[in-house]
């Protein structure tokens, strides 16, 4: 048996949890959901609908419901879960959206997944059910991962999944800073870089009610958020790609500036400095990046010692 894997009883139960949903004009979509969530088991004063100013009835719906419902601080989809986040009193916070996308009857095996690996997040990677997503969310959302899994050395397979599981206390330090669609990338990047460990269950995926917000260029934005998160996070990756960047063509250029100085005798001098300059530059990039790599793992180190220090005092 596994060294982490907790017996039936200790897993966390539903009413460990808080659930946030941010909403804005969600009032085709809110009910369903709420109605969903207590048929699963989850008390309604445990889920919190934070709101962006909608212009609908979703915030009568969500209280005639009995949630609780608070009014977002700030703008964006970031703003909303902090928002929730301070208002949550729960070990454990839940996040999904209010347009009836995600069944909140995969929620017990979120809990279930976050013990049994002893996960600090778990994802809902939206694995069945693709057919329900436009096919160029779907191709975006996929290089989007790979992106992330390639600046942060993780595995995963739905980075941007509107449902996961986190422990509270996992969040401490993160500070939100990106706004919209980027918070779950942020999330991840902050629990993995902090050596949190992030896990993912396969779930299903439905067809939204209501209009969808997430658009083409937001894409673009996950994608420069994803890079200025691994400068924080882990910055030798990001390190190791310029060296890359710059290396590479500087090694090209100075083999095609060499071979004409050996064996055609015309001499690029002009091409030759700039490769020497580039292939040096890249080299040094490359260093910076191994001892960054280091500097990475004796931080991880530092933090996995506190943790259990702390955890020893209680």
């Amino acid at each position: 048996m596994n060294n982490n894997s907790r017996e039936a009883g200790d897993y966390p139960s539903l009413s460990d949890i808080n659930v946030i949903i941010p909403t804005l004009n969600e009032e085709q979509g809110i009910g369903r959901v709420l109605d969903e969530l207590a048929e699963v088991g989850v008390p309604l004063r445990n889920v919190i609908v934070v709101d962006g100013n909608s212009v609908d009835r979703t915030r009568e719906v969500a209280r005639e419901k009995g949630a609780v419902v608070v009014i977002q601080e700030g703008r964006g989809k970031a703003d909303a879960i902090k928002t929730g986040i301070r208002h949550a009193d729960k070990d454990y916070v839940l996040v999904m959206d209010g347009d009836c996308t995600y069944p909140p009857g995969e929620i017990p095996r979120l809990l279930h997944a976050c013990a049994e690996k002893s996960c600090d997040e778990v994802i809902g990677a939206r694995i069945n059910g693709k057919e329900n997503m436009p096919a160029l969310h779907r191709l975006g959302n996929k290089l989007l991962t790979m992106f992330f899994n390639a600046l942060f050395g993780t595995g995963l397979r739905d980075v941007l999944s509107g449902m996961y599981l986190v422990k509270k206390d996992s969040l401490v330090g993160a500070l939100f800073e990106f706004r919209g669609f980027s918070v779950e990338s942020e999330i991840a990047a902050h629990i993995a870089g902090t050596g949190g460990r992030v896990c993912e269950v396969p779930i299903t995926y439905r067809k939204r009610c209501g209009e969808a917000k997430l658009r083409a260029l937001h894409g673009f934005n996950i994608a420069l958020d994803m890079l200025r998160l691994s400068w924080r996070y882990n910055p030798a990756s990001t390190i190791f790609i310029i060296g890359g960047v710059i290396l590479i063509p500087g090694l090209i250029l100075g083999a095609y500036a060499g071979y004409h100085y050996f064996f055609t005798g015309i001499k690029y001098y002009v091409k030759g400095l700039a490769a020497i300059i580039m292939t040096l530059t890249g080299l040094m990039s490359i260093s910076l990046g191994i001892l960054s790599l280091y500097l990475k793992r004796l931080e991880l180190r530092l933090i996995a010692l506190q943790r259990r220090i702390i955890e020893k005092k209680e």
